[in-house]
């Protein structure tokens, strides 16, 4: 039984949309405009226990879209995963939530943007690849006060 208890633990218990909202506030005039949006895309993980050995990470995107300073659209979405992680160093544990629970999260997120801004009758919007590593590195940096040579955009 020892034994069993200092196997390494992870596992997927449940990926789920937890929130999305898509925002046309100057429909249908703009829609008219014959101009191509600007698109700003901003990407966000956070990592929450929610039992011993549970955490939920999520990963958030908002993509808004204008046309000089009026909204075509924003879409706002947050897709969840619900892991089991237990017997891990505590080294790891990071590393763990910042980048491989996002990299399982994410595909799902891409298909759900996609998929709420085409219903709302626009071209897909595909979020780029994103490498959490140099996310998570990045963050790190940051919290430990270093200045980073990468800047969110």
């Amino acid at each position: 039984m020892a034994n069993e208890e200092a196997t390494p633990v992870f596992q997927i218990q449940r990926v789920y949309l937890k929130d999305a909202s898509l925002e046309q506030p100057n429909s249908p005039a703009i829609l008219l405009e014959q101009q191509q949006p600007s698109v700003d895309i901003q990407l966000g993980v956070e990592a929450t226990p929610v039992a011993d050995g549970i955490y939920e990470v999520a990963v958030t995107a908002t993509v808004q879209t204008k046309i000089q300073d009026k909204t075509v659209f924003l879409v706002e979405a947050k897709q969840a995963g619900i892991f089991e992680i237990r017997n891990l160093p505590e080294d790891q544990m990071g590393p763990i939530m910042g980048i491989a629970c996002p990299q399982i999260v994410y595909p799902y997120l891409r298909g759900n943007v996609a998929d709420l801004i085409t219903r709302a009758g626009f071209p897909p919007v595909h979020l780029a690849e994103i490498n959490f590593q140099a996310m998570y590195e990045q963050q790190q940096a940051q919290a430990a006060g270093e200045p980073s040579s990468v800047l969110a955009q």
